[in-house]
């Protein structure tokens, strides 16, 4: 099994699908040829045998040195060895016919013995294709899918032990590219890919979209980089945004907390979206309107809080015995059962970012407001029904404040559309059930002994989200209230200085409890969020002193998955998460310029 961490893999990507590339020059996940589809590298969730491709100096251990080039997505991995020091520049090429993986070996220093081990397993690591050799290429075929390897002509490649092996020295001076794609195995020829043409016309791109970036304060590195990761998780067809690009990496360590996040949760996708309109990035929010308006179509009672990348409905969740998982973290799961799941709070996610595109400047399309009065119809019968929550409960549904708090959003942010723009709306009824919300929470969601928020009518526990009471302006920022809910949070679901989402383990009598064994670590988007509730309560030097704790979560590269193990001190969770990086970006707008 893979002994590196999660913080120790890079990301690159094409905007359709990713790798994960370790630091010992391992590439152990791979998906093709969407984020969505099969893995042809598994590794991450098992070993060797599950495949992966491996180059890096010989008998070499972790790179010495690593970062991406300047603002962009590729990545330069530095081996120092007794002999000479070598550069490894891994990236993926905007796609035109073909997904593919380039790597381009440069000598930097003297010579290094190289070593190269690709290990093709199709069908989420279950699969051992067979291999032929043409002229210039290893083609691998398997089912539906085959693997061409293009190498250079004076790197002789053999199969050895179930894998396709290289040896080979590389000088000072020196550049050695290896080119991977991927096509239906019903088609046949690659295209001739220029490795050192791609490279530029990749670094170029990269470049003038990071350019793009209007935030220019106290952490616009971080910034960058995370808006550079969340363009990176876009499956660029269809404007869909996928919640993280890996499957079943655990919450907990040898639990079975392991779930795949690689669709397009509206939630996820709202406000990756938000935090891109933010930073100035208005195509995006174009191509996410059109996204959302075909997954969403039809009855607004159909609303699923998961898709597809291109929209699809049905993601069956299925588990992978044949992979022990990552670390023996059991069972790998492919799909999401959440598709079947109510989340009211989505409606409200999804008014906002309508809400925050029309003050961008984004025209308000007609079937688009079509599509809010259909939410907003929905929303007015249902929202007094109990739902799953923010948080994906498995088990019986409860009436929970954030969602309640979203639905009021939702009301709030379509009485200010209709206002601004004097579209035909039923606005006495929305503003009724904005009021009629509000009351609710406040009567039902409230607990007047110890005078906080909790997470669900009639319960006692606390709930990271119930920041999101002074987060959407549901109550003032220096109501009592509010103040106390934010303490509470701070002390109550305080784990090694960061936070958790809510109490998790088996429920107790009350009914509290997430009803799966074991707990999780620290939630890092909830930091981020206490971050922002202590700056809006008036404790700026909290909050910043807060906020660089969790950046300095972050791995040598910047990305940050979805929780923190402060007792272990690493990383948990789905990488790299659009949840965090999101919470990151829209921290930093809020804390910056604050004292």
């Amino acid at each position: 099994m893979t002994g590196q961490l999660i913080e120790d893999y890079a990301l690159v990507g094409d905007l359709q699908t990713a790798a994960l590339i370790g630091r010992d020059g391992s590439v152990d996940w791979l998906c093709l040829p969407r984020f969505d589809s099969p893995s042809c590298f598994a590794g991450l969730l098992g070993d060797d045998r599950h495949g992966g491709w491996r180059l890096a100096p010989v008998g070499a251990g972790p790179c010495t040195e690593r970062r991406y080039r300047g603002d962009t997505l590729v990545l330069e991995s530095v081996w120092r060895t007794g002999t000479g020091d070598v550069r490894i520049t891994d990236f993926m090429p905007h796609r035109e016919r073909a997904p593919q993986l380039i790597r381009i070996v440069e000598g930097l220093r003297g010579e290094v013995p190289m070593r190269g081990d690709l290990r093709l397993r199709f069908n989420n690591g279950r699969i051992v294709p067979w291999v032929r050799r043409t002229d210039h290429h290893r083609v691998a075929v398997a089912g539906p899918d085959s693997a061409w390897l293009r190498v250079p002509s004076g790197v002789h490649t053999y199969g050895e032990s179930g894998a396709t092996s290289s040896d080979f020295t590389v000088r000072a001076g020196e550049r050695v590219p290896f080119v991977l794609s991927w096509l239906p195995s019903h088609l046949h020829g690659t295209p001739r890919t220029d490795p050192e043409q791609a490279l530029l016309r990749t670094v170029e791109r990269w470049e003038q979209w990071a350019d793009g970036c209007r935030y220019r304060g106290e952490w616009r590195q971080q910034v960058v980089r995370s808006l550079i990761t969340l363009k990176a998780l876009t499956y660029e067809p269809t404007g869909g945004i996928v919640a993280a690009p890996t499957t079943s990496l655990p919450e907990r360590i040898g639990g079975m907390r392991n779930w795949d996040y690689r669709f397009c949760w509206l939630r996820d996708s709202s406000l990756t979206l938000a935090a891109l309109l933010r930073s100035g990035y208005r195509e995006e929010a174009a191509a996410w309107h059109s996204w959302l308006l075909r997954a969403v179509a039809g009855d607004p009672g159909d609303v699923q809080v998961v898709y597809g990348v291109a929209g699809e409905r049905g993601l069956p969740e299925t588990s992978a015995p044949w992979l022990p998982g990552y670390q023996g973290s059991a069972p790998v799961r492919f799909g999401n059962a959440a598709v079947h799941q109510r989340q009211l709070d989505v409606y409200g996610e999804v008014v906002d970012t309508l809400e925050l595109a029309l003050r961008a400047g984004l025209p308000m399309e007609r079937k688009v407001w079509r599509l809010l009065l259909a939410l907003m119809a929905f929303l007015e019968e249902h929202w007094r029904q109990p739902d799953e929550g923010l948080w994906e409960i498995r088990g019986e549904r409860r009436h929970f404040v954030h969602s309640k708090v979203m639905t009021w959003v939702a009301a709030d942010r379509a009485v200010r559309m209709a206002e601004s723009t004097g579209l035909p709306a039923p606005l006495d009824r929305w503003r009724a059930l904005r009021d009629a919300v509000h009351a609710d929470v406040c009567a039902n969601g409230y607990d007047p002994v110890r005078g906080v928020f909790v997470q669900h009518y009639g319960g006692r526990e606390l709930d990271a989200a119930t920041l999101f009471v002074a987060k959407t302006g549901f109550l003032p920022p220096d109501d009592p209230r509010v103040v106390r809910t934010v303490d509470a949070v701070r002390d109550g679901l305080d784990h090694g200085g960061f936070v958790r989402r809510y109490p998790t383990g088996p429920r107790g009598a009350d009914g509290d409890g997430d009803g799966l064994p074991g707990t999780e670590g620290a939630f890092l988007a909830c930091s981020f969020w206490l971050a922002d509730a202590l700056a809006l309560t008036g404790r700026a030097g909290e909050a910043r002193e807060l906020f660089g704790r969790v950046l300095a979560l972050g791995n040598d590269l910047g990305l940050l998955s979805e929780e923190w193990d402060p007792l272990a001190g690493r990383q948990l969770g789905n990488t790299p998460q659009a949840f965090t990086h999101v919470a990151l970006v829209n921290t930093a707008f809020g804390l910056d310029g604050r004292t």
